[in-house]
């Protein structure tokens, strides 16, 4: 038997999640992925007036929370019979576009890139940039006064951490220029959302901020300045070690997991939904030549519990999903459930969507050797940033021609009042990836709810067939040759930017002995 680690905790993520691995050989033989805490938010909708499930759901995440609101709506918008005006459903892009914008960068800088660089490089740094010896200088007296947090991670620099001091003066710079920039993108959304996190202004039926000219061009103005950003700053970054310092990782494959991909495509660039940011499609044991993308249907979709901790019973499509726990269950080890669509496990999120998009900046990477794992996910979080970015431009001179319109509607005011009876399902390509929400309505009552987020998907236990979630399947064969700096699972399931959390334990299985330390 090899040596076991259990990773406890993966920091720079949100939520709860523990990551206990197998190593044989210096690589991981076995995984297993945990979500230690449970949700309970859809048993607390149960008996609730509808129109309060996407405030409720908002709640969800702190992190990726409007999310939740805008696909709840979604659900309720089929439920009630609403039809979303083309105005509600240009500003919902706009402020969700926002979300992505703060959130990719975000995970790059702050939640990844340190995983890359060997921070103490800077003390070789012998350049004469004003702001780079400041931040030297900085980081210096940090390590000096015993509090060198977050930059300075526990676990040893390994073969693919960058050592050149100026590239890693310039990454940290970076770092402290995107939390600026990500205070923006948030006030961006609260233009129109009214404040972040948790926006207000996305309700069944459409939104209820009504534009005028000057939020408009507000908004164009900070769009501008995150566009410079994207394009000068974070895609060149993650061009430049990928394909540079990073490329031989690139090319090793490392966390690529089962190959199969889900988008349910979201953000119209019209108002007959035929044109869309990331169209929806299926791709199957995908060997990074053009794949067939096959057609999404969500009645393909069932969430098995077999190794989760709630009541037993066979894998369930999301409509008649529940919430019974049961904490004794026999072999039982998450609190996620297992997602599976035709019975396979899925990655959701930036990499599927490129896939299923067949991006040419992608695909130029795979035709060059870089295969699909986690600097195949950097990558394709950088193009979709950008995509997003254009996006808005769009909807941005959308929205203006709309508002000279006579009758311009944001909300289809119509369809406000719950139905007696109704089933609605709503989806939106969250920037973690594929999220669904689904909702029955009795006696004008929430009569069941449930949610199937991307790291449902991605973080799921194994099924009935002993099939692994996606992050246990991307573990397998990682190296690990040192159990006491297991930087590559950390690396892993960090690429799939997880709302989850963990801690670190390594089982020494000749002592027994346990040791703990913080993974940074």
């Amino acid at each position: 038997m090899g040596r076991k680690i259990v990773v406890d905790p993966v920091t720079r993520i949100e939520g709860h999640l523990r990551i206990e691995v197998e190593i044989e050989n210096g690589k991981v033989k076995e995984a297993w992925s945990s979500g230690t805490m449970a949700r309970g938010f859809e048993a607390m909708l149960i008996g609730r007036d509808p129109r309060d499930a996407s405030y409720v759901t908002s709640r969800f995440c702190g992190v990726c929370y409007s999310v939740h609101q805008l696909c709840s709506a979604r659900a309720l918008d089929m439920a009630f019979g609403a039809q979303v005006p083309w105005g509600g459903n240009l500003i919902r892009n706009l402020v969700m576009g926002a979300q992505y914008i703060y959130d990719h960068v975000l995970h790059f800088y702050q939640l990844s890139a340190l995983d890359y660089i060997d921070i103490m490089a800077v003390t070789e740094y012998k350049g004469r940039d004003p702001d780079l010896l400041a931040i030297k200088e900085k980081i210096v007296k940090l390590v000096k006064a015993g509090d060198p947090h977050p930059l300075l991670p526990r676990y040893k620099p390994d073969e693919f951490c960058v050592r050149d001091p100026e590239v890693v003066l310039t990454a940290v710079k970076h770092y402290l220029d995107a939390l600026k920039m990500h205070a923006k993108a948030r006030n961006m959304g609260a233009i129109w959302g009214g404040r972040t996190p948790h926006y207000q202004n996305i309700v069944v039926g459409g939104v209820t901020s009504y534009p005028d000219i000057n939020q408009v061009m507000q908004f164009k103005t900070m769009l501008d300045e995150q566009k410079r950003f994207v394009d000068d700053v974070y895609v060149k970054d993650v061009i430049y070690f990928g394909t540079g310092p990073l490329w031989k990782l690139a090319k090793t494959g490392l966390g690529a997991g089962h190959r199969n991909y889900l988008v349910y495509g979201d953000f119209p660039l019209d108002p007959n939904w035929k044109e869309l940011v990331f169209p929806s499609g299926v791709v199957y044991d995908f060997d990074h030549t053009e794949p067939k993308v096959r057609p999404f249907d969500h009645n393909k979709i069932t969430e098995s519990v077999k190794y989760a901790w709630y009541r037993e019973r066979e894998p369930v499509h999301p409509f008649d999903g529940e919430q019974v726990f049961d904490l004794d269950k026999k072999g039982a080890y998450s609190f996620v459930k297992a997602p599976r669509y035709e019975g396979r496990a899925m990655e959701v999120g930036p990499l599927a969507r490129m896939i299923v998009k067949k991006h040419p900046v992608l695909f130029d990477f795979f035709r060059r050797g870089g295969k699909v794992g986690v600097v195949a996910r950097h990558l394709a979080r950088a193009i979709e940033t950008q995509l997003m970015v254009e996006a808005c431009y769009r909807w941005l001179d959308q929205l203006l021609v709309e508002m000279t319109k006579p009758g311009f509607k944001i909300h289809d005011t119509d369809h406000w009042e719950p139905p007696a009876e109704g089933m609605g399902y709503g989806f939106h390509e969250a920037p973690r990836g594929a999220l669904g929400h689904w909702v029955k309505i009795r006696d004008k009552k929430i009569a069941n709810y449930q949610a199937v987020v991307p790291s449902t998907w991605n973080a799921s236990p194994r099924d009935e067939k002993g099939q692994r979630g996606q992050y246990e399947e991307s573990l397998i064969g990682v190296p690990c040759p040192d159990p006491e700096n297991p930087i590559n699972i950390v690396r892993v399931v960090r690429s799939f930017d997880p709302c989850l959390a963990c801690a670190i334990h390594v089982i020494d299985p000749v002592t027994n002995e346990v040791r703990k330390f913080v993974v940074e």
